[in-house]
């Protein structure tokens, strides 16, 4: 199976550095996962008034207003199928601060929408569109798009003054045999909000059929897209 990351980028993905596309190019057919650790060397977050909004995000595991340097990291990517027969990537990041914070995404590609769709926090309310291109270093650069707010019966267009815009690009460094990754988070009336740099390494696990941990799977899956 092609993983969603190839459906995404198509021909571009040849040009991501070939450890990227190890990285991004497995699917659940392979039974894999990739399990990064590393060390921030820096997580930001806005000023003083973007606290809150921060903090409400903490609640969902989406952003959280902690900040500080050399913060130890790890980010799980396993590819299941969810309960939708959806291939899907999980992005399990977890930050050991002065308290241990967790960002959660889990992402499918979408062939009505044409792009990868991201669902973020651990009930998957918001579903946001992911632009998706390969820089000039072979990583992988990511922009986020339209978002779409959703639980129960409610469904509508998340209004961009109350969120965020994100941009994330993640690299291999030849130089240290690392990955390294940055992320921006900024709102266009608030400006910047959140966001990380440091580096990391890869182990690879062999993965069962139907044995992804219980602490990566989302306590709610959403279909709507």
């Amino acid at each position: 199976m092609t993983s969603i990351y190839q459906q995404a980028l198509g021909a571009d993905f040849q040009r991501l550095h070939p450890k990227i596309q190890e990285r991004f190019g497995f699917s659940s057919d392979d039974r894999i996962a990739s399990i990064g650790t590393g060390i921030m060397e820096e997580i930001w977050r806005g000023p003083f008034y973007t606290i809150p909004f921060l903090s409400i995000g903490a609640w969902r595991r989406i952003m959280f207003p902690e900040y500080g340097r050399d913060i130890p990291f790890k980010i799980e990517n396993y590819a299941y199928r969810d309960r939708f027969d959806r291939e899907t990537v999980t992005w399990i990041r977890t930050f050991e601060s002065r308290r241990q914070r967790r960002f959660d995404a889990y992402m499918i590609y979408s062939g009505n929408r044409n792009c990868i769709v991201d669902y973020l926090g651990t009930h998957q309310h918001l579903a946001v569109d992911l632009e998706m291109r390969a820089d000039e270093r072979g990583g992988l650069c990511i922009r986020s798009g339209s978002q779409r707010f959703y639980e129960g019966p409610l469904a509508f267009s998340f209004p961009m003054a109350f969120s965020g815009v994100a941009e994330v690009c993640e690299w291999y460094d030849d130089d240290t045999e690392k990955y390294r990754i940055e992320v921006n988070v900024t709102n266009s009336r608030w400006g910047k909000l959140f966001g990380y740099r440091g580096a990391f390494d890869v182990e690879w696990r062999e993965i069962k059929v139907g044995a992804i941990p219980d602490h990566v799977v989302p306590v709610r899956e959403e279909r709507r897209e």
